[in-house]
């Protein structure tokens, strides 16, 4: 079950790309640049983000700069308690601002209202129910043995750790550390033929490739806060510096990753047992 939430999530995460893009494509004819006026982070209890909720109520710029400033405060400030969210008056101002330095090519009018609404709705819907899966998968997780060995895995979060979990599964399942990163299709393919020039083999790709984009994004965070005593930063640093592009370290470092998972995780279910 975990590993059918998780190929949801990832579904239902390729929808969401498809449908904000679209939001913002609308909003850029109505209030441009809207979904660049806030920093809030998504809201882990429903998965909405503020912009977007802010859009449904004022969808166009024309319903912040047609009335005064004061006014707008006051709608912004009963907008800001009535969905939970922090009610700044700088931060109220600075949208007056911006609206005041637009103008929108769609008319302020029932139709286009009706256009934006519909999109944020369907946005809000899909991230409803990412949130919903990421509450069951990580439930699901939590339950098994190795979920505290994973979730200590520097980079790992609670998705991450839910996510690496159903798609590796049982680790007994592996006999070693290089059949799952031979699962993860990161290893070299099977030398079979003369021709091949042995320099410049590309990974396998024969296994997860949803394992596969988990172990990149968890590399991106790794390298992004680049800590000096993580074993695999060191290692992608050590790469780095004998020239190898980033192609060749990432995967070099998600197989690192994956050894030190298979090791971490054995050890943890061996104490278990014991």
């Amino acid at each position: 079950m975990l590993k059918v939430y998780n190929r949801q999530y990832n579904q239902f995460n390729k929808l969401k790309v498809m449908v904000k893009n679209n939001l913002i494509s609308l909003l850029d004819n109505t209030f441009p640049n809207v979904n660049r006026l806030f920093t809030t982070p998504v809201r882990k209890s429903d998965g909405h983000e503020k912009w977007v909720d802010f859009a449904l109520k004022f969808w166009h710029c024309e319903c912040v700069c047609g009335i005064s400033e004061k006014e707008f405060s006051e709608k912004y400030l009963r907008w800001c308690r009535k969905n939970g969210y922090n009610f700044s008056a700088g931060k109220a101002s600075d949208i007056y601002s911006a609206a005041r330095g637009h103008v929108g090519l769609f008319p302020k009018n029932n139709f286009t209202k009706h256009i934006i609404e519909s999109a944020v709705s369907q946005l809000n819907d899909i991230e409803e129910a990412l949130a919903s899966f990421r509450r069951e998968m990580e439930q699901l997780s939590s339950m098994l043995p190795e979920y505290e060995t994973v979730r200590n895995l520097y980079g790992v979060g609670s998705v991450y750790c839910s996510q690496l979990i159903a798609e590796i599964g049982d680790i007994n399942r592996f006999s070693s550390k290089k059949a799952l990163v031979g699962y993860a299709g990161i290893d070299a393919p099977p030398y079979q033929s003369g021709t091949v020039n042995v320099g410049f083999r590309s990974i396998s790709k024969r296994g997860s490739a949803d394992l596969r984009k988990n172990l990149f994004q968890i590399m991106c965070v790794i390298l992004q806060n680049s800590p000096p005593d993580e074993p695999v930063f060191q290692f992608i640093d050590k790469k780095r510096s004998e020239g190898k592009p980033f192609k060749v370290y990432m995967i070099a470092a998600a197989g690192k990753f994956l050894r030190i998972y298979y090791a971490r995780v054995k050890e943890c279910l061996v104490r278990q047992e014991g």
